[in-house]
């Protein structure tokens, strides 16, 4: 009873991180820093983004692979669902297909290293998971080989220098992807914080299967 309540509640966190950001992808951070125009570098989803490996990762070490398997499967439903509502179909395509790929490799490099030093397991998962996960979600979401999902963004396919700073022109979204990119590694990081602080709360099972 208590894992399948912890299930549901981690599963209504992931579906929450998964449409809010969903959302916040579609608005390019404002302002500009040292000159750059943070439109042409991040959107808002990379803020709230790595929170899905957080969870995951919590899931998978209180419960093991099996049971953080299911609860991808259920944020992946019903964040997309939702994301069709809330956003373009195209944006909710590309978010549940790198989401769920993200979240599974991320699950199995964790329970690959769930032996080893605490902070490895989690380190490991999220740094391949962001990696793949922004590549196929801005390949998806922006780049013309994949127009027959949906209509392109004209502004993500405006050029501009890339990462802001670079003589190199190459499409907005490009740089969105290596902004957000950096901006969830460096969150891989920091989500060790919160993770640390609650691995001694929420303590493994006694049998943690596959």
């Amino acid at each position: 009873m208590r894992q399948t309540q912890s299930v549901l509640i981690y599963s209504l966190l992931m579906a929450g991180v998964v449409l809010l950001s969903n959302i916040l992808v579609q608005y390019p951070v404002s302002g500009t820093l040292y000159g750059i125009s943070l439109a042409d570098l991040l959107t808002w989803g990379a803020f709230t983004y790595p929170l899905a490996f957080l969870v995951n990762d919590l899931t998978n070490r209180q419960f093991g692979p099996s049971a953080a398997r299911k609860v991808v499967i259920a944020g992946f439903v019903v964040g997309v669902a939702f994301s069709f509502y809330a956003s373009v179909p195209r944006i909710a395509i590309a978010s549940g297909t790198a989401f769920l790929v993200g979240q599974l490799l991320d699950i199995s490099v964790f329970n690959r290293l769930r032996r080893q030093t605490w902070w490895k397991a989690p380190l490991a998962g999220s740094l391949f998971g962001s990696v793949l996960d922004t590549v196929l979600f801005f390949s998806i979401s922006f780049a013309a080989i994949f127009a027959f999902i949906g209509p392109n963004d004209d502004f993500a396919l405006g050029t501009a220098p890339l990462l802001g700073v670079f003589a190199l022109e190459a499409p907005r979204w490009i740089s969105w992807a290596l902004g957000d990119l950096s901006v969830k590694l460096a969150f891989s990081l920091i989500m060790l914080l919160p993770y640390a602080a609650l691995i001694s709360w929420l303590r493994p099972m006694r049998t943690v299967n596959g």
